[in-house]
């Protein structure tokens, strides 16, 4: 397992009487792409905003990078990238104009990271091209040029696809992507359109009303809501040796609460009940379940729902 990027301890965040974060422990390995996932006003921003030192927590508390006390922390903000808000640029400037001025800004004596940064979110050739011309993926892209300058470990973004057409969002996702893989850029990526999370994410965070309700890995999503049989006898130990014994290739796994979730042999359902009631296994449940990674979100958080789109 890689190394901690981001630990948070029992982090709360409260505004008045109202708590917005309610002690969360989230954890976010080396390497990963971690889908923040929630309706709007369920704290993503928030606890990206208490991550980065824009607001301070009213308890628990952060690590970045093992690091956790308050100098250490400065120190370890330099190591992000963050796009939380949507960045001033000059609309009358160009794309290398604008990153001049943040490299000013910074005190960062080094010009190369310009095109550097301009490279690796594909706009190389518009660099000389006045943003009030950009399309607005241009200008998300750019934004994430801006949270690049700093050559970041770990990149923070805030719904960066939010307004985007459907191109500007695979844009998005490719140039993610690509800093992942090729640069090995940790990224934490918010938003509220699931699906959109789930082509991304290697990891997902799922939070409602300020409660981290689950961290889930790419994988494990992806078999929750595939399609599956669900079994149950009285005697799962039992019925397991059936389906191993009488199916090839059988691909099913035990759950905790005894019942089976038989991922193959779908299309058999009535011999594999004809096999298990052969065996003098008594069936308590045999459903085919389907769900969608909506209806999955949905029946987490009680009702609430994301958009797909």
């Amino acid at each position: 397992m890689g190394k901690y990027v981001l630990r948070t301890v029992d982090l709360t965040k409260q505004y008045g009487k109202k708590t917005v974060l309610n002690r969360v422990n989230m954890e976010i390995r080396q390497g990963e792409i971690y889908g923040f996932i929630g309706l709007n006003g369920a704290g993503k921003s928030t606890l990206m905003r208490l991550a980065t030192g824009l607001t301070k927590p009213t308890s628990g508390a952060i690590e970045l990078f093992g690091l956790n006390q308050k100098k250490e922390l400065a120190q370890a903000r330099t190591r992000l990238g963050t796009l939380i808000e949507s960045p001033a640029l000059f609309p009358y400037m160009t794309a290398k104009q604008n990153l001049e001025v943040i490299r000013i800004q910074r005190g960062n004596p080094d010009r190369t990271v310009i095109d550097k940064a301009l490279r690796q979110v594909g706009l190389s050739e518009a660099g000389k091209k006045k943003v009030k011309d950009f399309s607005l993926g241009m200008k998300q892209r750019l934004g994430i040029a801006v949270a690049l300058m700093n050559d970041p470990e770990f990149l923070i973004l805030d719904e960066p696809t939010n307004g985007l057409d459907p191109k500007g969002v695979i844009e998005i996702r490719t140039l993610l992507k690509k800093l992942n893989k090729e640069y090995g850029v940790t990224v934490l990526i918010s938003s509220h359109i699931l699906s959109e999370v789930h082509q991304l994410a290697t990891r997902v965070g799922i939070i409602h009303q300020g409660t981290l309700l689950e961290q889930i890995t790419e994988k494990e999503l992806n078999e929750k809501c595939s399609a599956r049989l669900v079994i149950k006898t009285n005697d799962a130990a039992k019925t397991a040796a059936v389906m191993e014994s009488e199916f090839e290739q059988v691909n099913f796994t035990v759950m905790p609460d005894g019942t089976i979730h038989l991922y193959s042999h779908l299309q058999e359902q009535q011999k594999i009940s004809k096999k298990l009631t052969e065996n003098g296994l008594i069936i308590e449940q045999f459903t085919l379940k389907n769900e969608t990674l909506e209806e999955y979100f949905s029946g987490l958080v009680g009702g609430g729902s994301v958009s797909h789109a």
